[in-house]
């Protein structure tokens, strides 16, 4: 894709933010090791711009076992205080510490859907849902999937994981697909 084709209006002019929009966000995810990645980022995305993550993205990946969710779920206090003091990362103590709490309940996601991604895509019959706004005005920050998807995490004891970083983390994975009808995204505009 060319730098001045039309993509959705929230990506800024970091080349960073034009490689994830047109290479990443909303495409479809099966695979929960992205999954849970993207889990995480959201998270401590919260309060943040995106960018902001993106720009610390590989800083996360080292820090965090390449987001092995096995390992991080074995966090101890001393691997999490380390964490806190890595300026690579966005050093919440809330956030950080709630990365093996995630990581457990994520597990026994899988234990009881077979994986994450049955859970996951089990909420919308595994069919992306796939919107036609015309601009960014025009898409929520959260609505009744992202509300009844949070309340079950929550209910299961994710943390970080309200409705708003719930419809960001859809939008992210795919479930849900925004990209606005202009955007060489959309699939309408896929040749």
């Amino acid at each position: 894709m060319k730098n001045n084709q039309t993509r959705c209006e929230w990506v800024g002019s970091d080349d960073l933010d034009k490689k994830y929009h047109d290479e990443e966000w909303g495409r479809p995810i099966y695979d929960d090791q992205i999954l849970f990645e993207f889990l995480l980022l959201e998270g401590f995305q919260a309060g943040l711009s995106w960018i902001t993550v993106l720009k610390k993205r590989e800083n996360f990946r080292q820090a965090f076992d390449n987001f092995d969710y096995k390992q991080i779920a074995t966090y101890s206090p001393k691997k999490l205080e380390s964490l806190l003091q890595n300026e690579g990362l966005i050093r919440n103590k809330l956030k950080i510490n709630s990365a093996p709490i995630n990581a457990q309940k994520f597990m026994q996601v899988q234990n009881e859907f077979g994986s994450f991604s049955n859970y996951l895509w089990n909420y919308v019959n595994n069919t992306p849902v796939l919107n036609t706004w015309n601009n960014i005005k025009e898409v929520p920050a959260s609505t009744e999937l992202s509300d009844k998807i949070s309340k079950d995490l929550k209910k299961r004891g994710f943390k970080f994981v309200g409705t708003t970083i719930i419809y960001a983390y859809l939008q992210a994975v795919g479930v849900v697909n925004d990209h606005t009808i202009n955007c060489i995204c959309h699939p309408s505009n896929q040749k």
